[in-house]
């Protein structure tokens, strides 16, 4: 009997304050067919969408009411079930003397600046999960 080879989308989760962009990044990721996008717009439940959802990475906004995307990232890396997903910050908030200069890092963790490219995205996503299945 021939079962075929499965297709596993790999999941993205998106954490941004913002329900514009989630739903208009969430379209753009699963219009590949590649990824299976979750969204959470309110910051407070990021932990728990991310634990049921279970993603292979995880798209996060820095600059968010109440918690911002440090706080959330220090929730993540408490949590045994949640510390090794591949984060990729997703910000506004750089100049773009600190993206040539900062090697795609802020705070040791990978990032990409708002306005994104479709291809950007696609490409930081996979090098974050590349480099994420490397260090488990």
């Amino acid at each position: 009997m021939f079962f075929g080879v499965l297709n596993m989308k790999k999941k993205i989760l998106i954490i941004d304050d913002q329900p514009g962009f989630t739903k208009i990044v969430k379209v753009v990721l699963e219009a590949g067919k590649s990824y299976e996008v979750a969204e959470v717009n309110n910051p407070a439940m990021a932990t728990q969408i991310a634990l049921e959802f279970c993603p292979d990475a995880v798209l996060l906004d820095l600059d968010m009411p109440v918690l911002d995307g440090g706080d959330v990232l220090k929730l993540f890396r408490k949590d045994p079930a949640l510390r090794d997903i591949p984060v990729l910050f997703v910000t506004g908030s750089v100049l773009k003397q600190e993206v040539a200069s900062g090697n795609g890092l802020i705070g040791g963790e990978r990032f990409i600046a708002k306005p994104i490219s479709t291809e950007n995205l696609i490409e930081r996503i996979e090098e974050s999960i590349a480099v994420g299945s490397d260090s488990r």
